[in-house]
């Protein structure tokens, strides 16, 4: 095998900014023992940084290298190819529809919600599907650097794949929110700058036809057969590409509310205008007569390798210096865009699993640590998946189609519907993967059980069934709820069997996590007596009129001129908890 040594060199060079930037980062952390601090960078992200990194939510190895590839596929062209637009309006209505919210509640990761509404449990087991997501995002992201490097430069694959999440793990390790941030500002810039020195030089070989007069290679043909799967996919993408920690972790380190809304819109903007370079190598490669380049097509064809397309043409279509800049700068993009999962994946297991399920009194250094071995656990089986399996990508859209039936219904109703309780989010949650496992599955070699309309078995589910699951997912987590809110409340059925205590009550280990918002402040509620008054400790959990009346008292007692930003305490922290 003949390693391309300029390549090599010029990876390593980008490879050594991501790192020294990172490193360099981690600094403003300034050694701090607050995980929180790591997690969010203290929710004080400036406005330059915020916006390069809340683009780089969903802008990074895989979208361009996705981009170019299904523009290339003569099945699919720039008809399919929704993820720019499809990421983009995700964007937009999650500014719209939860950043302002969820960043006002001073929450610290995405499930913060579901615990204090439905319990530490419940929040558990939610908490599975946006792990999955995470975890094999990011070992589809190393699986397919891994790839173009053996490919292009013939290096070994599990080399590129072992130093790139090593590199992505140690600065992650060290700086948090702050490495990954401010090493998505390099990354952005080194795909837009590394792609635009690019374009001109493939769009001039003597390979390429005008693609002005190829485009029907690369547009795409609609089919109405397909209509079903082509919603189905939009609205994956759409509201789907909302319930992910890697979005809420940029909205939730925002200094403010608005702040959030903001940058989730600038960076929808973003995502169009860095697919466009994508879009445009997606047509030179379908312009272009591959029997008349250097590349060996014995060895490797692009028709049959199509994730390939980006990285072939910058090195069969561009000059020799221009290729290694090139290549360089998207490998070292690609690297740097697993660090976010890997943090948001740590960042969830510690609060959201270790501390609120086994460890309550655990401390700011014992929880520092447990992310930091998180960090360096989620990076090392992010690794080793995508070392081991080849269909990395298969089972991340597997998962991100979980995300959007199981996490989104949820999502929406726990911040838009009040009376919603643990019955309606478990059995809401048990439908949604009921309906989506029995439309059958590939990547699982799952038959599927349910035939939706337009079902064949030529070109299997037809119909938007992942849309229809998350909507019939949506309906029970509401009517099941209010439902059983209104039975036990008019004592239809005794209060005795409502078993998750969820009704008046969590239960009282759970309670001491619940606060109230008051003019915009996070007030800690205390367990009260029946005349309002804070209780000892051993008594039960406040109840809804004794809630009110605390409200009324504080209500009464903060100015209006009070700071409408919420207080960062945790939760878990409250006085009924000492």
């Amino acid at each position: 095998m003949a390693v391309h040594w300029g390549g090599v060199v010029a990876i390593i060079a980008f490879y050594l900014l991501i790192l020294g930037v990172g490193l360099w980062a981690a600094r403003k952390s300034k050694g701090s023992k607050d995980p929180e601090e790591i997690m969010l960078a203290g929710r004080n992200i400036g406005l330059f940084v915020g916006i390069f990194t809340m683009t780089a939510t969903w802008v990074g190895g895989g979208y361009i290298n996705g981009t170019a590839e299904y523009v290339f596929r003569s099945d699919y062209g720039l008809l399919w190819t929704q993820a720019p637009w499809g990421y983009a309006a995700s964007l937009i209505l999650g500014g719209l529809m939860f950043a302002k919210a969820m960043r006002s509640q001073g929450y610290i990761t995405m499930l913060d919600p579901f615990q204090l509404k439905y319990g530490s449990r419940m929040g558990g087991l939610l908490f599975i599907p946006a792990l999955t997501g995470e975890l094999f995002w990011s070992a589809a992201i190393l699986n397919a650097l891994g790839a173009t490097i053996s490919v292009v430069l013939e290096l070994d694959t599990r080399i590129s794949i072992i130093v790139s999440a090593c590199i992505a793990v140690f600065y992650t390790f060290f700086g948090g929110l702050y490495s990954v941030a401010y090493t998505d500002v390099v990354q952005l810039i080194c795909i837009f700058i590394g792609l635009w020195v690019c374009i001109p030089f493939a769009f001039t070989n003597s390979a390429v036809s005008n693609i002005a007069l190829t485009s029907d290679a690369w547009l795409g043909k609609w089919d109405s057969t397909y209509a079903g799967v082509w919603v189905d996919s939009a609205l994956l993408l759409i509201f789907g590409g909302i319930p992910w920690q890697v979005y809420f972790q940029r909205v939730l380190s925002s200094k403010t509310a608005e702040r959030a809304q903001a940058l989730s819109f600038v960076a929808a903007f973003g995502c169009i205008l860095m697919a466009i370079p994508s879009i445009l190598i997606g047509a030179i490669g379908a312009s272009t007569d591959w029997s008349n380049t250097t590349l060996d097509l014995s060895k490797v064809n692009p028709y049959n390798q199509t994730s390939l397309l980006l990285p072939l043409v910058i090195q069969y279509l561009t000059p020799q210096v221009v290729s290694f800049i090139g290549l360089g700068a998207v490998s070292a993009a690609v690297m740097s865009s697993a660090d976010s999962s890997i943090l948001s994946a740590s960042s969830m297991f510690t609060r959201n699993i270790y501390k609120l399920i086994f460890r309550q009194s655990a401390s700011e250094f014992e929880l520092l640590w447990v992310m930091r071995i998180g960090i360096v656990l989620v990076g090392v089986v992010a690794a080793i998946l995508g070392l081991v399996i080849t269909s990395v990508y298969e089972l991340w859209f597997l998962c991100s189609d979980f995300v959007y039936v199981v996490l989104f219904p949820q999502l929406f109703c726990v911040v838009y519907f009040s009376k919603c309780n643990t019955y309606g989010s478990l059995l809401g949650y048990i439908l949604a993967l009921f309906l989506r496992l029995g439309g059958g599955d590939p990547t699982l070699n799952i038959a599927p059980i349910i035939h939706y309309p337009y079902y064949n078995e030529v070109d299997g589910q037809l119909f938007p069934f992942k849309t229809l699951a998350m909507l019939l997912s949506m309906l029970c987590i509401i009517s099941v709820s209010y439902l059983l809110d209104f039975l036990f409340r008019s004592e239809r059925i005794p209060m005795k069997y409502d078993f998750f205590n969820c009704i008046f009550n969590l239960p009282a280990d759970e309670s001491q996590d619940k606060y109230d918002n008051v003019n915009g402040e996070k007030l800690q509620l205390r367990k009260l007596d029946p005349m309002g008054l804070p209780a000892a400790e051993g008594t039960t959990a406040v109840t809804p009129q004794q809630r009110e009346k605390l409200l009324d008292i504080t209500r009464g007692i903060i100015p209006e001129s009070a700071s409408r930003e919420p207080l960062q305490e945790d939760y878990a922290s409250s006085p009924s908890s000492e």
